[in-house]
């Protein structure tokens, strides 16, 4: 593997969150009975003309925007023509010679980049499912709006095509023109990979993988794919240009066919939409409701709060989730009291009951309120827990909570004197130890103390009226 040196490229597809297609009104949500969300327009039916959807040029426009890439005033669509039982017209209608938009770029760390060629818009194909039976069509997909993205040959690892991935789909949720979720087909990418001699600047030949359904799935067969053609190049082979399908089950490609050439399509213009003018005006007003990008909020949270890389990955990993935390130190004014207690109570609470942070029953506010009272020794860390999952059950306010379970916490000096004094008298062989100079008898009453209390007492208090009774003694 040192004598070669591994050049990637990604093609992803996103499906728009839109509510019908990008050609006709039918439904574009996901799922239903098959062929339950189809249109004359979506069967390809004699004498119906497409229509554009101007909310997904809309998206499109968000997404060229936030990657920071050339939209062009003057595109049009194509039509790719191939034969497959579930592209009706036995076309599709994409975007070839004139993409609405060109270049653009995703961060993979460490100041690096990967550049876009293009980005342009065209409408998905439904599926095929096959079975022991026959075949059988859903056309519920055929039409939906689509961005294909296509990267530039910049990645040189699949760690590389997996940060791509990771930041792609940070950057397009952020924007909010799709949930991304790969089980659902709103996110579909190929990957091209090639190796090289070290040190050539010509690209060796290119092998497509398909059927990669998860960004881990994508990282292992680049890898696989990465030793096989090193194999065949280091035994003297030649590496066949084909496209070749990931077999999790067996963590290897396969191949699938010898790959088309964009002639073998036979490209022409769409005869039935007219070429499209986007103003402007019209991408100023994009640009003006676009809001703040997660590199340029990652970089704002460094500085502003003070927060950890580990923090930062975990907030702003979802835009909601970032939201969220900034509500709660507005009211706080602590930032990583926040911080630990999203990433950890929050973001599991999230996972446990597969919710979304839009549906959590605890508010921005309400945590803030229980953050507050454990600041100010109101509860501790312990009795926190406990009034959060009641808050969790019942919707009700912190301090209702805390109420409703007995959970403040004893802070009184004079109380707690009273009751640490008491367990120092019954205790007399731990407040020896602890005088003989074994430090461990100092947890010892302290934990006697809090069962005392039933975990109530400040232990902070505890701990110093502790030093301040055995020091006198």
């Amino acid at each position: 593997m040192n004598d070669f040196e591994t050049v990637i490229g990604l093609e992803v597809h996103c499906q728009l969150d839109l509510d019908s297609k990008l050609f006709s009104d039918a439904p574009a949500a996901f799922g239903g009975e098959p062929n339950s969300r189809v249109s004359p327009v979506d069967m390809g039916l004699p004498g119906i003309l497409p229509v554009v959807n101007r909310q997904a040029l809309r998206m499109a426009v968000r997404a060229a925007v936030a990657l920071q890439a050339t939209i062009h005033r003057h595109t049009k669509f194509d039509r790719k023509n191939y034969f497959y039982p579930d592209l009706p017209k036995g076309y599709q209608i994409s975007q070839f010679e004139h993409p609405y938009c060109t270049g653009g770029r995703v961060p993979i760390g460490e100041g690096r980049y990967c550049r876009l060629e293009r980005i342009h818009l065209e409408e998905d194909a439904g599926k095929t499912i096959h079975t022991e039976h026959g075949s059988l069509v859903d056309l519920n997909r055929a039409g939906v709006a689509l961005i294909e993205l296509v990267g530039m040959p910049d990645l040189r690892s699949p760690v590389d095509a997996h940060r791509f991935l990771d930041a792609l789909k940070q950057i397009l949720q952020y924007v909010e023109i799709s949930d991304c979720d790969m089980e659902k087909g709103s996110l579909r990418c190929d990957a091209n990979i090639s190796l090289r001699p070290r040190g050539s600047t010509d690209l060796g030949t290119k092998v497509e993988i398909k059927n990669l359904n998860s960004f881990k799935h994508v990282q292992r067969s680049l890898e696989y794919e990465e030793r096989r053609q090193a194999a065949v190049l280091a035994a003297g082979g030649t590496v066949q240009q084909e496209t070749r399908l990931w077999n999790e089950e067996k963590s290897e490609t396969l191949t699938m066919r010898t790959k088309e050439s964009a002639h073998d399509y036979r490209y022409f213009p769409e005869p039935d939409l007219p070429p499209l003018e986007i103003a402007d005006e019209f991408v100023k007003e994009v640009q003006d409701t676009l809001p703040e990008l997660p590199i340029d909020r990652r970089a704002r949270f460094a500085d502003q709060y003070e927060l950890p890389d580990y923090d930062l990955d975990v907030l702003l990993a979802q835009r909601k989730i970032a939201d969220y935390f900034e509500e709660v130190v507005e009211e706080t004014g602590d930032a990583k009291a926040a911080s630990n207690w999203i990433m950890t109570e929050v973001m599991r609470t999230l996972n446990e009951t597969d919710c979304a942070i839009n549906d959590f029953s605890i508010s921005p506010t309400a945590l803030a309120e229980l953050l507050t009272a454990m600041t100010k020794g109101v509860v501790n860390r312990q009795a926190g827990r406990k009034a959060f999952a009641r808050m969790l059950e019942s919707g009700e306010a912190a301090g209702d909570a805390i109420a409703a379970l007995g959970l403040e916490q004893i802070s009184d000096p004079q109380i707690l004197r009273g009751i640490v004094g008491t367990v120092v008298d019954d205790n007399p062989q731990p407040v020896a130890d602890y005088r003989a100079g074994k430090l461990k008898a100092l947890h010892a009453l302290k934990g006697l103390v809090m069962k005392e209390t039933r975990g109530k007492a400040h232990p902070g208090l505890v701990e110093e009226i502790l030093l301040d009774l055995l020091g006198e003694g």
